[in-house]
């Protein structure tokens, strides 16, 4: 299957993974055939990309670092969060750390799969499933610094809770985001200090995992907030967060720009390096990063195209791609696969947009 932009979705292509929402409900199974209601409301609800069924690459399917179960059950566990504190109640936080030590675990079993942002999320739940995506991606980038059990649970709880303090704030601002006043601006950033007060109440959670929350928006360069902490006054967990959380958010579609490729969000984040972020962080990040996913299709320098059919854990840039489309760009009647981590002269230039697919490769279906 793959990953393809509801405007993209035609009558007839096959739901290749289900949708669910973030209370665990299935809203549509995976083996559904898209019609055109089926179309239109995914598109009202605000998901805006789906995964389909391709018979020219049946085989080839994402890994995925944490299960769908675990990913579900996380999401729906924050979401109850952000509730019962808006309602002045207690977290459960026998619940939030059994969720983060089912994350370690799973990451722990998986430890030769690379991070994809794979989320299919609906307008009112992607705060949740950026906060579990940046909860994965920080453990992930703490296994890679070295990191013991104890240290690896505490930036998991302080990542999953990074955003905690948005449950407090006016939810039209939160959501809206971007076309905000200069007053409801200062009222978001007030967020990282609402949530360090809420995390370091509970005495059963680091208060170092409240630091999480406290310092996420603070800068390498001393010029973030809420109290301007400069280089390694910021404590190195929310060091990860801050690349993490940026990463995570590029990735993300907004009201006003499509998501980055993931070679375009990555190359962002090296740019940001030494300035927002730490730059011996940054690289520890994006060695956990698959820079050409599963299931996405690039342009060689060869003048080929193929879709990535593995990657290279120990060499994200040089994944294994099947080859589709030869040189004079005309379908290849039997693709074949070759490995760039073993050649040296060939090299990806460009990832394939779906736009540029359809035109090389039309189809009606997913038939």
């Amino acid at each position: 299957m793959r990953k393809i932009p509801i405007t993209y979705a035609l009558e007839g292509m096959h739901l290749g993974r289900t949708i669910i929402d973030s209370e665990g409900h299935v809203m549509l199974r995976a083996g559904v055939c898209l019609d055109e209601y089926y179309i239109n409301r995914l598109y009202e609800i605000g998901v805006n990309y789906v995964y389909i069924f391709d018979p020219d690459f049946e085989d080839i399917e994402e890994d995925d670092v944490i299960s769908e179960e675990t990913r579900i059950t996380t999401v729906k566990l924050v979401k109850k969060s952000f509730s019962k504190l808006q309602q002045n109640r207690k977290l459960n936080t026998v619940a939030l750390r059994k969720v983060v030590n089912n994350i370690l675990d799973e990451i722990l079993d998986n430890n030769n799969v690379l991070m994809t942002i794979t989320d299919i999320s609906t307008l009112d739940n992607v705060i949740f499933y950026h906060l579990v995506s940046v909860c994965t991606l920080s453990i992930m980038t703490g296994i890679t610094l070295g990191y013991n059990e104890s240290r690896l649970k505490e930036l998991g709880i302080g990542s999953l809770l990074h955003d905690i303090g948005k449950s407090k704030i006016n939810q039209e601002i939160v959501k809206r985001e971007g076309n905000l006043s200069e007053e409801e601006y200062a009222e978001l950033c007030r967020h990282p200090e609402i949530g360090f007060q809420i995390i370091k109440q509970y005495n059963d959670m680091s208060l170092l995992s409240a630091h999480v929350a406290y310092q996420h928006h603070e800068r390498w360069d001393g010029k973030g907030y809420p109290r301007k902490l400069q280089g390694n006054d910021i404590h190195e967990y929310a060091r990860i967060v801050m690349v993490a959380n940026t990463y995570d958010n590029l990735m993300t579609d907004r009201p006003n720009r499509p998501p980055y490729q993931v070679n375009q969000a990555i190359k962002l984040l090296k740019h940001m390096s030494g300035i927002y972020f730490d730059p011996r962080i940054v690289t520890a990040v994006v060695a956990n990063i698959a820079t050409y996913p599963v299931g996405s299709f690039i342009k060689l320098n060869t003048g080929e195209i193929g879709i990535v059919s593995q990657n290279n854990p120990e060499n994200p840039q040089r994944p294994v791609i099947r080859i589709v489309v030869d040189v004079h760009l005309r379908r290849v009647k039997k693709p074949y696969e070759v490995d760039l981590s073993q050649m040296t002269t060939v090299i990806p230039v460009e990832v394939i947009s779906e736009r540029e697919l359809s035109q090389l490769l039309p189809r009606t279906t997913g038939n």
